[in-house]
């Protein structure tokens, strides 16, 4: 079965007469988009007419735009150096900097429109995109001229924009010396960082030691890279009037305050539960000080299962199907018609991630597989994003698009389908593995998360003042780790490299992108529980919540499921139900160890 994906279905190539075709075809709908807009909207006159016109030019141009960037952004996710790739990106990131100022146009447009709940009753088209529009309307205030808007976007190519290619390919090309068997070999990060998975503790450690080795190589133009994007962050955050990056995120994710605060109380309160599954983890692998970073991932019990690529598709499709039949047939089409890239290689950017690609209703999955049963859930968890995709099909491209605190649901949720059922399944001496499995990754979305967002808030702190050297961010990195794993982790081995490996902080439109995972799990977790109560009409409900998830805020959309997620005893029911997970795995690890 073959690990690597098609992308056929956007385009057979670069060069192909289509994908030219479409690229020039999008600079006519752009020219026509823009002279539209300055005829039409500099007055008031025809509202409606106006606004139905506007959104079905900005489809037209987001979908082909979405197509056609598609491409070239996949073809460099496993190969990071295409240079033909790369310079179609630039080109298109150009035409999206020309689309600004249509955009800014029409927002304007819409600010000015007094009775604009009137004009949106009165066309099937507007009541559509109702969101949409008013989402427009009350952001405005944070909107600023024209002139600025579009001097900041074309800067943003050269700034934030040239700051994240540089680190994806400083990154995505870099290469570990490590020492296996006796010879020193060059292999490229991602699969230096799956080493962390192995059974052989010493490797373990030593892989964990020549990747930190590895970051001084690039520990200089990564911290350039990063003061960088989070000084230009800054910066238009403030022209814009909005009193942090933490504010711009939370009102561009459709979440509030309140409720960003009901889940970071919830979790202070439970990394002490947390803090106590480290420790015995690090009990059963011989340490006394705590667990150490390099052993964070380290298997434990008699799970001796590895899978097949094969082997996994059909784990994966078998659990969905005790879901629904839905979600299986789904996940069994992505694997048959390659829609997933699992192969780990040279120029392949490390992690995973799902790109759903709304023009040709299909996903592309990027992962990185080495047969452990971790990796099988990761492919579970990006099939969920997929299926997310999927339930959004149908609906415009303009109600598509998901804040970041909801993107993990489906995701999160299809991870717990796969590992209940494998803890179901389990024999008495796998039971352990599993459950070591399960709160390992909620310790990653709950505690590892916290110190990045912790990591961050200090980041944007200090940038005010000053660029960062290397040094104050490895330590701003270590005292985040230290408040958020406490004495779980063995302190003379934390990893004071992470912001280097995590992507996240490098992309100036995605500020803040951890909070959202925590969000995602306990979500999910939630969810789930409301599945186990009524599992015929949760299924139901589960599709047109996720078809809704982009045309409503959070609170809105949580409503569809009967959730508050202000409310703090929420996010405990959700921790709650890790913690008698956490329960049951130190019980059966003081049996392991007798």
């Amino acid at each position: 079965m073959k690990m690597r994906w098609s992308l056929d279905e956007l385009y057979s190539s670069l060069e192909a007469e289509e994908y030219l075709s479409d690229f020039n075809k999008l600079d006519e709908i752009l020219n026509e988009h823009m002279d539209w807009s300055n005829e039409n909207l500099s007055s008031l006159d025809k509202p409606k007419e106006k606004i139905e016109t506007y959104l079905e030019k900005l489809t037209n141009f987001t979908s082909l735009f979405s197509k056609l960037a598609s491409y070239p952004s996949l073809i460099t996710a496993v190969d990071a150096k295409n240079e033909r790739a790369l310079k179609y990106l630039d080109q298109l990131h150009s035409k999206r900097i020309k689309a600004t100022r249509p955009n800014i146009q029409f927002n304007n447009f819409i600010a000015k429109v007094d009775n604009l709940d009137q004009i949106i009753e009165e066309s099937e088209l507007l009541k559509e995109h109702e969101f949409f529009l008013r989402e427009i309307k009350h952001n405005t205030k944070y909107l600023l001229g024209e002139k600025e808007e579009i001097i900041i976007s074309k800067m943003k190519n050269t700034g934030s924009r040239a700051w994240s290619k540089l680190q994806n390919m400083i990154t995505s090309t870099l290469l570990v010396d490590i020492e296996i068997d006796g010879e020193i070999k060059k292999l490229p990060l991602p699969v230096v960082r799956n080493i962390a998975h192995s059974k052989d503790a010493a490797l373990r450690k030593k892989a964990y030691e020549a990747e930190l080795e590895a970051y001084r190589k690039i520990e200089e133009s990564s911290a350039a890279a990063l003061n960088g994007i989070k000084g230009e962050v800054l910066t238009t955050s403030e022209l814009r009037g909005y009193a942090s990056p933490l504010e711009e995120t939370l009102i561009n994710s459709r979440m509030d305050e309140e409720t960003l605060n009901a889940m970071l109380d919830a979790i202070r309160e439970y990394l002490p539960v947390f803090r106590k599954y480290y420790r015995k983890k690090a009990e059963l692998l011989g340490h006394k000080n705590g667990l150490p970073f390099y052993d964070l991932f380290a298997p434990v019990g008699n799970m001796d299962r590895t899978y097949s690529y094969e082997e996994a598709r059909d784990y994966i499709v078998k659990n969905f199907r005790s879901f629904s039949d839905k979600l299986a047939d789904f996940a069994e089409n992505a694997f048959n018609n390659r829609w997933i890239d699992a192969e780990p290689r040279e120029g392949k950017r490390g992690g995973a991630f799902c790109s759903n690609i709304h023009p040709i209703k299909e996903s592309r999955i990027l992962a990185n597989f080495n047969g452990s049963f971790s990796n099988l859930v990761t492919l579970a968890h990006e099939l969920g994003h997929a299926y997310h995709g999927h339930c959004l099909k149908d609906e415009s491209i303009l109600n598509s698009r998901y804040p970041m605190p909801i993107a993990e649901t489906a995701s999160i949720f299809c991870e717990t389908i796969v590992m209940n059922a494998a803890l179901e399944e389990a024999k008495d001496y796998e039971e352990l593995s599993l459950l070591e499995s399960s709160i390992q990754d909620a310790g990653q979305v709950i505690v590892d998360i916290y110190s990045r967002f912790l990591f961050e808030s200090e980041v944007f702190e200090k940038r005010k003042k000053h660029s960062l050297s290397v040094k104050e961010l490895k330590e701003l990195m270590i005292e985040a780790q230290k408040k958020a794993y406490g004495n779980g982790l063995d302190q003379e081995y934390l990893h004071p490299y992470m912001w280097v490996n995590k992507s996240h902080y490098y992309y100036a439109d995605r500020n803040f992108y951890n909070f959202p995972y925590a969000f995602g799990l306990l979500f999910s977790k939630g969810l789930y529980a409301k599945y186990l109560q009524d599992k015929e009409g949760f299924v139901k409900e589960y599709d047109n919540f996720l078809s809704a998830t982009g045309k409503n805020t959070i609170a809105d959309v949580a409503k569809i499921m009967g959730i508050d997620v202000r409310s703090k005893d929420f996010y405990r029911t959700s921790l709650e139900l890790i913690k008698k997970d956490i329960d049951r795995f130190i019980y059966l690890a003081d049996r392991y160890k007798e």
